[in-house]
């Protein structure tokens, strides 16, 4: 009677074996993502010979073998959930699942929610956390049990994933480094040596306004410290020389942003690279650096170099118009600007790190720390590309594109750091605990950009998950014509960043969503990686910082505006009905002879000149001198 008793719970406890093995054995054979869109095909991984057949409905799909030697497929589900079946070569049954889908506009939902939340609130951060949340719970079911299971992944996961990845660690390094060797320079006298040695010889109101924007353009390294320092240093040469503080805060704000965005060594790069490093991760067959990407993207920047070019062209001319040509001939006439700054206005993320008092200012302390900076970055970029590319004859673009971009960065912006400490204190302007004071303060400056950064990735992380891309490839690849990417991508970061008044969250919400979109509209009409493609995929990318900073010119919101009106002494309000003329201006401009006439085959060079071209018509029509409508200047002051 044991025996049969025995025998009977061995084969009961290995049919339960069996069952619990089942799904594992399927997952085995076939492979599906962990979230289907209803609309968007999907892949499938089949663990089977060559001969077996895979149905889908009753509907056989084709398997083809992928790189890494395993059979793949292509599906497609609608809003009925769909029957998935493999058979051997005999027909036989081999494993069976029930897939189902969620409509695809749900992946929509958290970069949608994101960008909403910041519209409304003008808060980056809570945006992006709530974006990333939200992208969980759809993941995870749209259940109560899925919101605290994506609550709890929003840390444990994503933002430790966005953590954890070593090239987006060398971009917080860099970041934080460069950070400190600013707060060094600012305190040792650096940068307003820099200053000082650029304002020694103004005598009138053009010197002063061309001094102004070519200190603008000396101090790239972080447009923050750019138009603290250049509005300070300014302020009071401007003031004598009865230039209107809103002339001296529009030309402050145009040195400082579009300048720092586009120059190759600044805090600025290692966000835009990061950024763009995550979104090309997901592309197969696009192998280029991300280094190379925003090299190459910097032509078809134009509204920065459009807005620099612009505030040249004011100066040299003289001439202004709309309400900056009042704001000019009421300073001509002794009249200052409508009001001071309030208090609350001057409630900035970035405090100014003043120069310690009684201590030389010598411009070697900046100039020599920013020098090794961009020799070590760009000596690292091109040792580690020529090593990746062997012996041989190579171009510049290739060196570049095989470089190390992470590592040199780091190389660059630790030795500009010892060498902002080595010259401090060699020169006994600060102890060794102040120096480290200082070098602290000026990596805090860089924790906001930071944060945005991390949960930029993180949010990339979740929508790549959710497909993101993929849906908006289907419902757009065939839609959107290739050559009005790069005006559609411009206009929208322009909007947006006008009103979040935030460049830096804008970047960090479109640039994951862009690349990819842009790259998989090419693919489908056979552009991609062509000589002919690739321009629209750079002018793409470079849409996204290019409108970014257009869109924080224009606003009222964006803290590079509130702190170049402060550093200026201008008021807010007056300062951006003033800049608000020129921003668009410009950003038309930019927009019709940049990213519409590039998209449709116009050289960038080409559109570049004739932009240029364009906005020096439209100041000699709608412009006039102030000098000419104020009878009490005098000579010196019409100059």
């Amino acid at each position: 009677m044991e025996t049969p008793k025995r025998r009977l719970w061995l084969t009961g406890l290995l049919l339960l074996l069996l069952m619990a093995a089942g799904p594992l054995l399927a997952d085995e054979r076939l492979s599906t993502p962990g979230l289907i869109l209803q609309g968007v095909g999907f892949e499938i991984e089949v663990g089977a010979d060559a001969d077996h057949r895979l149905t889908l409905d009753g509907r056989s799909l084709p398997l083809v073998e992928g790189e890494a030697g395993q059979w793949l497929a292509e599906a497609t589900l609608g809003e009925e959930a769909g029957i998935l079946e493999l058979f051997d070569a005999q027909g036989q049954l081999l494993e069976r699942q029930t897939l189902s889908a969620i409509p695809a506009w749900l992946s929509l939902v958290p970069a949608l929610t994101a960008i909403g939340i910041a519209l409304i609130f003008r808060q980056v951060i809570v945006a992006l956390f709530l974006g990333i949340l939200l992208g969980g719970w759809i993941y995870h079911g749209m259940s109560a049990a899925a919101l605290f299971t994506a609550f709890n992944e929003t840390v444990s996961v994503h933002l430790l994933e966005a953590a954890s990845d070593s090239e987006h660690m060398a971009v917080v390094l860099f970041c934080l480094l460069i950070g400190g060797m600013v707060g060094i320079i600012s305190r040792n006298g650096g940068t307003q040596g820099i200053a000082m040695r650029i304002t020694r010889y103004i005598r009138n109101r053009r010197q002063a306004q061309t001094t102004t924007g070519l200190l603008g353009l000396a101090i790239f390294f972080d447009d923050y410290a750019n138009a603290l320092i250049v509005g300070n240093t300014m302020r009071n040469i401007c003031d004598k020389l009865r230039i209107s503080r809103a002339k001296l805060a529009y030309i402050v704000d145009c040195t400082a942003a579009p300048v720092s965005a586009v120059m190759l060594v600044t805090t600025w790069i290692g966000f835009q690279v990061g950024l763009i490093q995550q979104a090309m991760s997901e592309i197969d067959g696009w192998s280029e650096s991300a280094y190379s990407v925003f090299i190459k993207s910097l032509p078809y920047n134009f509204y920065p170099f459009l807005a620099v070019a612009f505030v040249f062209l004011l100066v040299w001319s003289r001439r202004d118009f709309g309400p900056m040509l009042g704001a000019e001939r009421r300073a001509l006439t002794g009249q200052a600007s409508r009001s001071p700054v309030t208090p609350r206005e001057a409630v900035v993320e970035e405090a100014e790190i003043e120069t310690k008092p009684g201590i030389a200012l010598r411009a070697l302390n900046a100039v020599i720390p920013m020098l090794v900076l961009v020799a070590f970055t760009i000596g690292g970029i091109i040792t580690t590309g020529a090593e990746s590319l062997g012996p041989g004859d190579h171009s510049i673009w290739d060196t570049f594109g095989e470089g190390d971009a992470f590592s040199a960065m780091m190389w660059g912006s630790l030795a500009a750091c010892i060498t902002a400490v080595v010259m401090t204190l060699g020169q006994r302007l600060m102890s060794m605990s102040e120096t480290t004071h200082y070098w602290f303060e000026g990596v805090k400056s860089m924790l906001l950009p930071l944060t945005i950064l991390m949960m930029a990735w993180a949010l990339a992380n979740v929508n790549d998950a959710l497909g993101t891309s993929d849906f908006l490839i289907a419902a757009l690849g065939e839609a959107l014509s290739p050559q009005w990417l790069p005006a559609a991508i411009f206009t929208l970061a322009a909007f947006t960043a006008f009103a979040t008044g935030s460049s830096w969250g804008v970047m960090g919400i479109m640039m994951p969503l862009t690349i990819p979109l842009a790259w998989a509209i090419l693919d489908l009409h056979g552009l991609a990686g062509t000589a002919e493609g690739m321009p629209l995929l750079y002018a793409s990318v470079a849409g996204v910082l290019a409108g970014a900073v257009w869109g924080d010119h224009c606003s009222p919101l964006a803290e590079s505006t509130l702190l170049a009106a402060m550093a200026s002494g201008c008021d807010l309000i007056e300062h951006v009905r003033t800049q608000l003329p020129y921003a668009l201006l410009v950003g038309v401009v930019a927009l019709l002879f940049g990213s519409v006439a590039v998209g449709h085959g116009l050289s960038w060079w080409l559109g570049l000149a004739i932009g240029l071209g364009v906005l020096a018509l439209a100041l000699r029509l709608l412009g006039k001198r102030a000098e000419d409508g104020v009878v009490e200047a005098s000579p010196a002051l019409a100059k």
